[in-house]
């Protein structure tokens, strides 16, 4: 049975004050909004390795590859790979015994000045269950339907954050995982 239901602030201020965990986040296009979760809690240095965001193609082209499209699973993949590797390259021989690296990606399209966009996005974390372990890997596509782009960026940084708390701590129970993933969150969201 699934226990009560954290609030966004509790799991991400959980994940920073739990010492196995360390990685990256890395959003482009409109999905800057996870991490924030993390430093606004309190206790980010104990879980942000780094923290990027690449909104400029050419940019976004120069750090993980040319792209067709940019708000794609190939582009999240692109992303994910990257950034666990640069982890465990810069990190694994000082930490690799005792942290289980991680990264989180997000690449999303919001509803912007102009509108007319299909708002939507791809959201993944790559992690290791356990220090020196293989990856394993989560990957989604979002759909966001509010009306307005700060409704959709507050619902984009809490399901990040539900997907982080997912994957450290409800990954070995896959339907509570994905069941997790809309707390304090609707559907019509």
């Amino acid at each position: 049975m699934k226990d009560e239901v954290l609030d966004t602030h509790s799991k991400a201020l959980k994940i920073n004050l739990d010492p196995r965990w360390y990685g990256t986040f890395a959003e482009i296009g409109a999905g800057q909004e996870v991490v924030r979760w993390f430093f606004r809690v309190g206790g980010a240095a104990g879980t942000v390795a780094k923290s990027m965001s690449a909104y400029d193609m050419k940019v976004s082209d120069a750090i993980y590859g040319h792209a067709d499209r940019y708000v794609s699973r190939n582009r999240l993949q692109a992303m994910l790979d990257r950034e666990f590797d640069l982890d465990v390259e810069r990190l694994g021989q000082e930490r690799a015994d005792t942290t289980s690296f991680f990264a989180f990606a997000d690449t999303v399209v919001a509803r912007g000045y102009r509108g007319g966009h299909e708002f939507h996005g791809w959201m993944g974390m790559k992690f290791q269950s356990r220090a020196n372990d293989q990856p394993s890997q989560i990957v989604m596509h979002v759909r966001m339907l509010d009306e307005e782009a700060s409704a959709q960026q507050e619902a984009l940084g809490i399901v990040g954050v539900n997907l982080c708390y997912g994957a450290f701590f409800l990954s070995h129970v896959p339907e509570e995982l994905v069941e997790s993933l809309l707390d304090n969150l609707t559907a019509r969201r």
